[in-house]
């Protein structure tokens, strides 16, 4: 972990987000897999079943975005109990506090993400 980037408050932070993020898949009728459940009542007529369709594929796009936030959370969890959080994935230096501050899950540092 990067020395200037204290695990306890990142875990509590990473752990209250992810707190929420289920509840928001929750309210939206998924589960933490991403995957709805129950049936959805698309009504009788044609309109009503098109409309139902469009709001249907909204709540999938929502439920992805929320999903793939979920995942990056649970990964930098991960790294938390492996101890290689703060390290970027892909040139091994430390990823600088400021940017483990404005997203605690990143996985790169400020000049390998540029690169990408």
């Amino acid at each position: 972990m990067h020395p200037t980037v204290d695990p306890t408050s990142v875990k509590a932070i990473l752990e209250k987000e992810r707190a929420k993020l289920v509840h928001q898949l929750e309210q939206l009728g998924a589960d933490e897999r991403g995957e709805l459940i129950g049936d959805v009542d698309y009504g009788d007529a044609f309109a009503d079943a098109g409309a139902a369709t469009a709001e249907r594929t909204e709540v999938l796009g929502l439920v992805e975005t929320l999903k793939r936030s979920l995942d990056e959370v649970d990964a930098a969890l991960e790294r938390i109990a492996e101890g290689s959080y703060g390290i970027c994935e892909q040139c091994g230096r430390p990823i600088g506090a400021a940017r483990l501050e404005a997203r605690p899950t990143a996985r790169l540092c400020v000049e390998c993400k540029a690169r990408q």
